[in-house]
């Protein structure tokens, strides 16, 4: 029920305690030397640009060419960034209804710079281990700095001071709002159902674990990295914190990280020993090693330059190696068919949110609409370069069945050029759950359950198995 106004105690536009910011318009040149108030300026500078510009935040926080706020600070203020915005982007509905119910009226039109820092701020207050009166203090000081915020600084104080006396009481209040889009969570529950839909939901609260693909012996891997197999027969690392490049076995090249959904596909022709095999989108070269481990000749093809010369860095690492070529798949015309083709199609991605939580906040319905239509060309192309009888396989790390299952079944259902080849549980052993009625895969980030120290989960991946018809 709506409370009574005259009882109301949400923060209105003015001072509303005792507690007064410093009077708006004395911003100054020390106020910008605030220690932590370059790193939250920064945040709330790239929230703005995933939210507002659906900019990918991986662009924004890279050392090299990311957002120059970001560039400026030192590697411990980074690190700050970084867990400010996994933890908002991660959360931003429930931190969204936080904010409003402590607001008398909704920010004004035109308010989005208001709007995130306070969501830096209740980002912080929330969930991550900072102290509140740092991020209240903290979002003043942004407040006044900004002249569009200014007149705001005592708002900010208000509803950020309330926000920290009464987080248990509120987080209590949002934790049953999904932590995603509602236009993503309703898709999810049309495709999966309510109650796996939540399931998901849920899986995006808590970051997804590192997973290693090994060259030889992952049981020997786990026990020296302190991990687990996995029935993909990745290693999956336990509560880990520090840099990849240190742990044994990166420098020799023994392993590479790869999700153990991500690794699902490259297993699935079956035997490529001494076939030509073409990796028709093959950076950053993960799935392109796995088949050359598996002893295919493998063509690994990328349009972009910069893909493929990571890709060329990654396998040069691994000791291992690939005829490469930077094309538009869409473009490629072989001079000899190749006996089987991997097409992991461009995708919305929405299957990596518990890594990339900015996905759904950057992509939108019409984006898996456009995406769908590009993968059903890309894999009616990719059936061409394979000879009659080669096999297809189709994977993305979509959650949308409109970008994978509904993609395979007109392909498969036109009848004239290839026929679906069924992936069989007893393959998978422990990974059951995943292979669908139809033969096909679809790993969830709710599957695969594990007791601490190990996250549980998956990648949302779809994959199937075609094979071209003979002549």
């Amino acid at each position: 029920m709506p409370e009574d106004k005259k009882n109301d105690s949400r923060p209105k536009r003015t001072r509303a305690d005792n507690t007064s910011p410093k009077t708006p318009g004395t911003a100054s040149a020390a106020m910008a030397e605030k220690p932590g108030l370059k790193s939250r300026q920064a945040a709330a500078k790239i929230l703005a640009a995933v939210i507002d510009r659906k900019t990918s935040l991986d662009g924004m926080l890279d050392q090299e060419h990311g957002n120059p706020a970001y560039r400026e600070l030192n590697d411990a203020d980074r690190a700050l960034v970084r867990a400010i915005l996994n933890s908002a982007l991660r959360h931003l509905p429930r931190i969204r209804a936080a904010i409003d119910s402590l607001l008398q009226t909704p920010l004004p039109e035109g308010a989005r710079a208001l709007d995130h820092v306070l969501t830096v701020a209740a980002a912080q207050i929330l969930y991550l281990d900072i102290p509140d009166h740092s991020a209240v203090d903290l979002a003043v000081e942004q407040a006044q700095a900004d002249p569009r915020n200014r007149r705001f600084a005592s708002l900010v104080n208000a509803v950020l001071r309330r926000l920290s006396r009464e987080k248990d009481a509120i987080l209590d209040r949002v934790k049953t709002i999904p932590a995603m889009p509602s236009w993503f969570y309703d898709r999810l529950v049309a495709s999966y159902g309510r109650e796996e839909a939540e399931r998901m939901s849920a899986s995006q609260e808590v970051p997804a674990a590192i997973d290693l693909s090994v060259k030889s012996d992952p049981a020997a891997w786990a026990e020296r990295l302190g991990g687990m197999v996995l029935p993909t027969g990745s290693v999956r690392l336990g509560t880990f914190s520090g840099a990849i490049p240190a742990l044994p076995g990166f420098s020799e090249g023994e392993w590479w990280v790869q999700d153990a959904a991500a690794s699902i596909p490259a297993r699935l022709f079956g035997n490529v020993a001494g076939k030509r095999v073409v990796d028709l989108c093959a950076a950053p070269g993960g799935k392109t090693a796995q088949l050359i481990l598996a002893g295919a000749k493998v063509t690994a093809l990328d349009q972009s330059s910069s893909r493929l010369r990571r890709l060329k860095a990654n396998l040069a690492r691994l000791g291992l190696e690939a005829r490469t070529q930077e094309v538009n798949m869409a473009d490629f015309q072989p001079d000899e068919l190749f006996d089987a083709a991997l097409l992991d199609a461009p995708c919305s991605s929405t299957g990596t949110t518990r890594r990339h939580p900015d996905v759904l906040w950057t992509k939108g319905p019409e984006d898996i609409e456009k995406l769908a239509g590009l993968q059903e060309r890309l894999l009616r192309h990719a059936l061409s370069v394979v000879k009659p009888g080669g096999l297809v396989v189709f994977s993305n790390c979509s959650l949308d069945p409109r970008e994978g299952e509904e993609v395979v079944a007109r392909v498969v259902g036109d009848g004239e050029d290839c026929d679906r080849v069924p992936i069989t549980a007893a393959d998978w052993p422990g990974l059951g759950d995943a292979i669908t009625d139809r033969g096909e895969f679809r790993t969830t980030p709710a599957m695969l359950p594990l007791a601490p120290p190990f996250s549980s989960g998956l990648d949302g991946f779809y994959a199937a198995v075609l094979r071209r018809k003979r002549a």
